[in-house]
């Protein structure tokens, strides 16, 4: 209890906690397994995508280009499907190979590699690979028809729904990538001092590519599951992917600098998000209320986040005996 206190998400572990009581009270039909269901696997896209910031984040990075990713390597999967005529198995892995390249060639080399900005390079990305995707797809919309993906997306395996155990796995996969591999102990390093990481020798550019890497890669399997669930290859989706996600990750309490938090921590963000916009939606209020809301959290989350380091970095040091 005393080390899940000192976690930097506890505030909003409670205040989630706090709001699923609300809502249970005030919305009778909040607690309903059907409602709980619509919760988790709504909540799926922005969950995987959220893993791969996180990494990203922790480095001291930031990938603006998450959303555009979603959208490009979403028509890559009806490509590999309905043109190439791969085997779905087959697609999803070439669909998620293709965001890993991508991230770790385009982001991951730029900014690993020739040491440029982040924000410059994932700004361009951006715009570059939303450019991709209206060219490959000419800003059509195609059907993407797959048993296995309809029931990925709304079959249940031991009466849990297929999206949460693909969320699980992301999230057992990136915890232990985390906290038991030494590629994790490096971008914790990384994003908390890079010179002093490389003076001890660890490979920063190759640690950065990494991330880029990973992001892109989950970015994609994320496509994957938006695809399931609609059905269809859309170049309009994941236009507001990036922020949901930094709102989630910066709620969790992973520090924007880099270095501090992790993908527990991301979790949490990620359902306050939910659990707040199904409550708003099942309580009737506008998508545009939901908006505002969700980008007065954002900025909560940036200014405790920036609250915290403050406190962190003015704490005086204890007296050496």
């Amino acid at each position: 209890m005393r080390a899940l206190i000192r976690q930097r998400f506890f505030v909003v572990l409670v205040v989630l906690v706090l709001m699923i009581i609300f809502f249970s009270i005030t919305q009778e039909k909040f607690l309903s397994g059907p409602n709980i269901s619509a919760i988790l696997t709504s909540s799926s896209i922005l969950w995987i995508a959220s893993m791969g910031l996180t990494f990203v984040m922790l480095s001291g990075g930031f990938d603006l280009s998450i959303g555009s990713m979603l959208a490009l390597t979403g028509i890559g999967m009806g490509w590999f499907l309905n043109e190439a005529g791969l085997p779905v198995a087959l697609a999803i892995i070439a669909t998620i190979a293709l965001g890993a390249i991508l991230g770790g060639l385009v982001n991951g080399i730029l900014i690993g590699k020739l040491g440029l900005s982040f924000l410059v390079v994932t700004l361009g990305s951006l715009i570059l690979f939303r450019g991709l995707t209206n060219f490959w797809s000419q800003s059509k919309t195609t059907q993407v028809i797959s048993p296995f993906l309809d029931a990925l997306a709304y079959g249940s395996t031991f009466g849990v729904p297929n999206p949460v155990w693909v969320m699980l796995a992301t999230y057992l996969v990136m915890l232990y990538v985390q906290k038991y591999t030494f590629f994790g102990r490096d971008i914790y390093a990384v994003g908390g001092n890079m010179e002093a990481a490389r003076l001890s020798g660890i490979r920063t550019s190759r640690t950065l590519i990494a991330v880029y890497a990973i992001s892109g890669g989950l970015a994609a399997l994320a496509a994957v599951m938006q695809d399931a669930r609609i059905g269809a290859a859309s170049p309009q989706v994941g236009e507001n992917l990036v922020f949901s996600a930094a709102a989630a990750v910066l709620l969790g309490g992973t520090a924007f600098s880099g270095g501090v938090g992790g993908v527990s921590g991301t979790v949490v963000g990620v359902l306050f998000l939910g659990v707040l916009q199904n409550g708003l939606s099942v309580a009737g209020v506008e998508s545009y209320w939901q908006q505002i809301i969700t980008g007065l959290i954002l900025i909560g989350a940036i200014t405790l986040d920036y609250a915290q380091r403050k406190g962190i970095r003015f704490r005086r040091p204890a007296a050496i005996s």
